[in-house]
């Protein structure tokens, strides 16, 4: 098992906006993406994080690579973000 942290730099006024593209991807990811087991929307008020889970590290870089990862979920976040995000990825011991 493995995770796939990524933390967003989202304004208040954008956070809606983000969430419908986490929401519109959710299930496709889970469908499509090779090792997905889960997918989480965590919100503070510093930061939005989307917490994936995976089979395996090789299976959560490979998506970060995947033109479903690159052309559809980051251009259509790009307009929301206020930064560059952070990403992360944990292998469960």
């Amino acid at each position: 098992m493995a995770y796939l942290e990524i933390t967003l730099k989202v304004s208040a006024a954008n956070r809606a906006a983000a969430a419908g593209v986490y929401k519109k991807y959710k299930d496709p990811f889970l469908k499509q993406i090779k090792g997905a087991k889960s997918k989480e929307l965590l919100i503070r008020d510093e930061d939005v994080q989307v917490l994936h889970g995976f089979a395996s590290v090789a299976d959560a870089s490979a998506y970060l690579e995947s033109d479903f990862f690159t052309q559809d979920v980051v251009n259509e976040l790009q307009p929301y973000l206020d930064g560059a995000p952070d990403v992360r990825i944990y292998d469960v011991a």
